[in-house]
């Protein structure tokens, strides 16, 4: 899950972004299909709008509520027919996915109409990487395995039209090779090692890498004061991009 800078989960039914998403939802449309759902808190919203909700997650939500039909399934290989809902969203999912085109295609196939997605944008995925105390390999942040621009997304979504573009929140959250190797060499102690995605090589969940030592102070010192430097000369880039696509036929299988 990413946190926007305030602190504030940027899936909080409160966040100014979840507002502006809801209001991309096309009004005369009965059935939505929501890829991953998690606790529910989009759902509630989406039940107030759809006829029919259908809420997925790779484990089958525990929550309960009335009208939501409640899936396990993974994206990459949907079990629904084609355009099998009026709409299909998907929110803060394919930068988690390892075969993005695969989950891109799958939306596409059982969306009937529309599709709205939400990815971070242009994310620097070397800020806040762990090192994973098992394997030892480095993990991007909360297991984000892709980067997403507006090209990137509209290469996902062949023959669907991009009807409307949001670029949400601003941020300078970006580092740079020196930065990023020195923060690897002091075993990246900086990531949030409390984050719910496990290693995306091993599996196991992040522990808390403990007190930083002598020389990890210091590689993370150096690391951070090329960062401040490298902000003075940086502008704000959005942090978000949301996008509503539209199937060129809609009521056929692409």
């Amino acid at each position: 899950m990413t946190t926007h800078l305030d602190g504030q989960s940027s899936l909080d039914p409160g966040h100014p972004r979840i507002q502006i998403l809801l209001g991309a939802l096309p009004k005369d449309r009965q059935t939505i299909l929501e890829i991953g759902a998690r606790h529910g808190s989009i759902t509630r919203l989406l039940r107030e709008r759809f006829a029919s909700v259908t809420a997925l997650d790779l484990e089958k939500p525990s929550w309960q509520l009335d009208g939501v039909n409640l899936v396990q399934g993974d994206v990459q290989k949907l079990e629904f027919a084609d355009n099998s809902f009026d709409c299909v969203m998907c929110t803060e999912v394919l930068e988690h996915v390892p075969d993005v085109v695969s989950a891109a295609r799958e939306i596409q196939r059982v969306a009937r109409h529309e599709m709205i997605i939400s990815v971070p944008y242009r994310q620097d995925t070397r800020v806040g990487r762990l090192t994973c105390s098992n394997c030892g390999k480095i993990n991007p942040p909360y297991g984000h395995l892709n980067r997403f621009s507006e090209q990137t997304l509209r290469d996902l979504f062949p023959g669907s039209k991009l009807v409307e573009v949001e670029l949400i929140g601003q941020s300078k959250e970006r580092t740079n090779a020196l930065s990023s190797w020195l923060q690897d060499c002091a075993g990246n102690p900086y990531g949030d090692y409390n984050q719910e995605e496990p290693c995306v090589a091993c599996g196991v969940k992040f522990k808390d890498p403990g007190p930083l030592s002598f020389s990890q102070r210091l590689l993370t010192a150096g690391a951070l004061t090329l960062v401040k430097v490298q902000d003075l000369f940086l502008s704000p880039q959005p942090i978000w991009i949301q996008c509503l696509f539209r199937k060129a036929s809609s009521g056929s299988a692409l």
